[in-house]
């Protein structure tokens, strides 16, 4: 048997360590099977998600403004009963775990609502008991301006309060908080008007004073924190605009919505007013 002498090549090494594994696909061809998945990595979800994540929006946008409304209707009725009951654990967390922008413009869009619907009805009725041969006429006057007094009230005092804390350097508390907390607190004046119809000065007196107290102290514990972050002379100087501006709102909607009256008859024949 004859042996024949073949040189070594010294680019190869003996073992499975030296062996190297060439591609001789395009590099297109290896860019595309480097980024596609394998079977394992779907399996074990290994994919991730490379969509491109849109940037911060400016707050001219509707994009800026979604999050604040992405609130079920079981949390807003939540937190608007909350307001009502003091004693509730969440009474201070009424707007955790974030602040949302839905109820405080239904709240007062429907308390503009329940203003101008008892007022009439109580208007009609004082009208009826009072001449009841007489054609009475709705004041459609009352809707716009109760409109403009619970729009106001309900969107630029917290932001007048947010800008007037912020310019003397107290930053921790966000404009959308304080649109929340005036916003809920108005919820009480709801059932408080409806039950307004009622033809009775002393029980109209009453709940005006209940809605007054429920809402300003719900105002005050949520607000007062805030406040004793500031400077103590303009600590006192906001209570102080805080609490006229809440005064001068139920007064407001005394006089203006819950003041009919039944007027009794009056002359020889009249009936005596008991």
């Amino acid at each position: 048997m004859a042996y024949v002498a073949v040189e070594a090549d010294d680019r190869l090494e003996e073992g499975p360590e030296g062996l190297e594994f060439k591609s001789f696909l395009g590099a297109d061809a290896r860019g595309d099977q480097r980024t596609q998945p394998t079977q394992s990595s779907l399996d074990r979800g290994y994919l991730t998600d490379h969509t491109t994540r849109k940037g911060p929006s400016g707050f001219w946008t509707v994009d800026y403004y979604q999050p604040y409304f992405d609130v079920d209707t079981s949390t807003v009725l939540k937190r608007c009963y909350t307001t009502l009951l003091p004693t509730s654990p969440s009474y201070l967390t009424i707007l955790a775990p974030s602040a949302d922008l839905y109820g405080p413009f239904w709240v007062p869009t429907t308390l503009i609502l329940a203003l101008f619907l008892s007022s009439s009805l109580a208007a009609s009725i004082s009208s009826y008991l009072s001449a009841p041969e007489a054609a009475h006429e709705y004041n459609f006057g009352l809707l716009g301006l109760a409109a403009t007094i619970v729009y106001a009230y309900a969107f630029a005092v917290p932001v007048l309060l947010w800008l007037a804390l912020r310019y003397i350097g107290v930053g921790e508390w966000g404009v959308a908080e304080a649109l929340g907390v005036w916003g809920y607190s108005l919820f009480v004046w709801v059932p408080v008007s409806i039950l307004c119809v009622i033809p009775v000065p002393l029980l109209r007196w009453i709940l005006v004073g209940i809605a007054f107290s429920l809402s300003g102290y719900f105002l005050v514990a949520n607000v007062y924190p805030i406040l004793t972050m500031a400077d103590a002379k303009a600590t006192r100087l906001l209570i102080i605009a805080v609490g006229a501006l809440h005064a001068g709102l139920a007064l407001t909607f005394k006089v203006l919505f819950f003041s009919y009256y039944v007027v009794p008859e009056i002359g020889p024949g009249a009936d005596p007013v008991l």
